[in-house]
């Protein structure tokens, strides 16, 4: 059966804030290409969006510097989720943007926050948050339902997992 939603999607070169319409989404970044003297310089590949980038703004890139430092050859594998804001001005006007609401890999595994430029000389609040690595949520999930000696190898493979992200 078609999906309704195809018949609307933007036509575009990048993904854009439509492409968001239906939610916050969580992406791998595949890879990264950087192009210093474009208008758009930043390229981040996303495994689970096919072959457009994601152009960041220049205040999303703030964050993914803020997050995961100046290499952007480390982004590989980490993880993001996207999501739709309408209230983004380019300029005066209202166009919608997207923002990043959540990151893996964050410094001790905290909210980030990050001050965002609003309009011309004007910054504010932005937090990314954590995001949990998806085998640590179903191993949380399974330990609620799960004898006393499963527990204790959930809590020994959590264990695992989060200084396998901390080494990262």
């Amino acid at each position: 059966m078609a999906d309704i939603g195809d018949t609307v999607a933007p036509k575009a070169d990048q993904m854009v804030n439509e492409d968001l319409m239906s939610g916050p989404r969580t992406f791998t970044v595949s890879r990264v290409v950087v192009k210093p003297n474009a208008e758009q310089p930043v390229d981040v590949y996303l495994e689970e969006f096919g072959p457009l980038p994601y152009r960041p703004s220049k205040g999303m890139r703030d964050v993914m510097l803020a997050a995961w430092g100046r290499k952007s050859a480390t982004y590989a594998g980490k993880r993001l989720t996207l999501y739709r804001d309408a209230g983004v001005k380019f300029g005066t006007t209202v166009w919608g943007g997207i923002r990043i609401s959540h990151m893996s890999d964050l410094p001790d595994n905290k909210p980030l926050p990050v001050q965002l430029r609003i309009s011309r000389g004007k910054k504010g609040p932005h937090v990314v948050k954590p995001l949990v690595d998806p085998r640590i949520a179903a191993l949380r999930a399974e330990w609620e339902t799960a004898d006393p000696e499963r527990r204790a190898a959930i809590e020994a493979e959590v264990k695992a997992l989060n200084t396998t992200n901390e080494e990262k």
